[in-house]
């Protein structure tokens, strides 16, 4: 398989590289190493990757570079760049949202159909169903992003579905729930929770804490997006990839309490815009479609990541993305 990432530097992208590349697939990795976080964890990221003869990285803008030749030849292209974050999603930071999720992934889209690219796999998000309006949310359940950045998802979904059924681009928009493990962005929730454990700071608890999510591990959603490139399923598919677990924001706190074997102090404050109560999926279409289940269950997927993170070298305070204030760690 010849395979275009992008945003292959990031959390899930490179874990997807190196899976693919392990597989012994040809991998084109896509990043333009945006300042959302800092640029030197996501170089840390493909550290393993370098050199490799079946893996190649292409620093294009992919809302201004020409991307057909970048595509040509390509059999499948996962699209897991974007723009990520609730909060930096309103106000001033909005403009960067519609051209890093809707516009890169229009013009991605239309390079794929014009070099007749086999699947486009695109990472869509729980947060599309926003105040969802039934537990475990199904992907026949009206979408009512209360954020938005879960509108940009949201479009960018659309967008997926009108090419599918437009011009007959085999697409699949995976939408995944609160992913964490090693590599997580330095902003959201498990991570931020993890180092506050390791390094004795207080971890900010917005609202009750009684917010509820399905946290789904990473290896999970890697093997997810590889069944959904090779997957027979009707173009413009929408699949769940949740772990069908629920846990409140302060049961996470006390398992990691638990498993770290450290206290976590926690600062309340109220809660904040964009983020919904709960969220959780349903994945019968995911078994059906795909043959996926999730099989790392939380605990085990904080152990990995507890060990990552004692392992990793890191500043003190995780850092903050560019032009946002400290606030609320990302649920997912």
């Amino acid at each position: 398989m010849n395979a275009v990432v992008t945003g292959a530097a990031g959390f899930i992208g490179s874990h997807l590289s190196e899976a693919l590349y392990q597989a012994g697939h040809q991998v084109l990795g896509i990043d333009c190493f945006t300042d959302y976080y800092e640029t030197s964890d996501k170089h840390r990221n493909i550290e393993a990757l370098g050199g490799m003869d079946n893996f190649s990285l292409s620093t294009a803008d992919l809302r201004s570079a020409e991307l057909e030749p970048l595509l040509d030849g390509a059999d499948v292209v996962f699209h897991q760049a974007g723009q990520p974050g609730v909060r930096a999603s309103w106000s001033a930071g909005f403009a960067d949202y519609v051209t890093h999720n809707i516009l890169a992934t229009q013009r991605l889209l239309e390079a794929a159909r014009n070099v007749h690219c086999a699947r486009f796999v695109f990472a869509s998000s729980s947060s599309v169903y926003g105040d969802a309006v039934a537990y475990p949310s199904a992907e026949t359940d009206l979408p009512r992003p209360c954020s938005p950045y879960g509108m940009t998802k949201l479009a960018a979904e659309h967008l997926c579905s009108l090419y599918a059924a437009n011009f007959g681009l085999s697409t699949v928009s995976l939408r995944y729930f609160s992913v964490f493990g090693p590599r997580q962005r330095p902003d959201m929730a498990v991570r931020r929770l993890i180092d506050a454990a390791i390094q004795g700071e207080p971890f900010p608890l917005y609202g009750t804490g009684e917010q509820v999510r399905d946290f789904t591990f990473v290896r999970d959603v890697v093997a997810a997006n590889l069944l959904a490139g090779t997957s027979d399923v009707p173009p413009g598919t929408v699949v769940n990839i949740a772990s069908c677990t629920s846990t409140s924001l302060a049961g996470l706190v006390r398992l990691v309490r638990e498993l770290a074997e450290r206290p976590v102090a926690t600062e309340h404050a109220p809660a904040q815009a964009g983020d919904p109560d709960r969220s959780g999926g349903a994945i019968e279409t995911a078994r059906r479609a795909l043959g996926w289940a999730p099989e790392v269950s939380l605990r085990d997927g904080l152990i990995e990541q507890l060990d990552w993170s004692r392992q990793a070298v890191r500043p003190p305070h995780p850092p903050t993305p560019s032009g946002v204030k400290p606030q609320h760690p990302a649920l997912g």
